[in-house]
């Protein structure tokens, strides 16, 4: 039999392998790095992407916040109004109520009493006066209580001036509180 050296032929098939597998290697890697550079631009692309939309999101909020803040602005500007209209609509009922309380001021006053005061801090009123006598500040005292318009009247001070024969006063008194009906009858009246 003849004697064939196959060593040559399998060196040169296994170089041949070598470099076959030296080239898919090769490739493997440069579709690997392919592949690991498309996805890390797909990854930046999708970050750039959420970027901008956060971008977005924060500049809307930034315009909801300015106009929150307007609207807050807006809210303080109609709560003043509000209160402002409050009391004016307060002072407006209650200008019918002073002249009632200076009516019933007047009509209750006797004689040689003379009010040279009048003081009101809410539905307090402080007199101050000089009267002839004490017994005409105590008809005073009388005359109020018996008043729709008044209650408590409250004798804080008086001491009397021996030399001219007049006493001063200080007298303190509430306002009864009023129902609109009430008011209402006056206006019609």
């Amino acid at each position: 039999m003849t004697k064939i050296n196959l060593l040559p032929w399998r060196e040169a098939y296994r170089a041949q392998k070598q470099q076959e597998f030296f080239a898919i290697m090769l490739a493997g890697a440069l579709v690997a790095g392919g592949i690991v550079y498309g996805g890390m631009q797909f990854m930046q692309s999708k970050i750039d992407f959420q970027e901008r939309r956060n971008a977005y999101i924060q500049q809307q909020i930034d315009a909801l916040q300015s106009e929150l803040k307007e609207i807050k602005e807006l809210e303080s500007t109609k709560n003043k109004l509000l209160a402002r209209m409050d009391i004016i609509q307060t002072l407006q009922t209650q200008r019918p109520e002073l002249v009632h309380i200076f009516h019933e001021l007047a009509n209750r006053l006797p004689d040689g009493i003379y009010l040279t005061s009048m003081d009101q801090k809410g539905r307090q009123v402080v007199l101050t006066g000089r009267a002839e006598s004490n017994a005409r500040v105590s008809a005073l005292m009388r005359r109020l209580d018996q008043s729709d318009w008044f209650e408590n009247p409250e004798l804080d001070i008086i001491e009397a001036d021996d030399q001219q024969g007049i006493s001063s006063f200080k007298l303190s008194l509430a306002i009864e509180s009023r129902n609109s009906d009430d008011e209402d009858a006056f206006n019609g009246s």
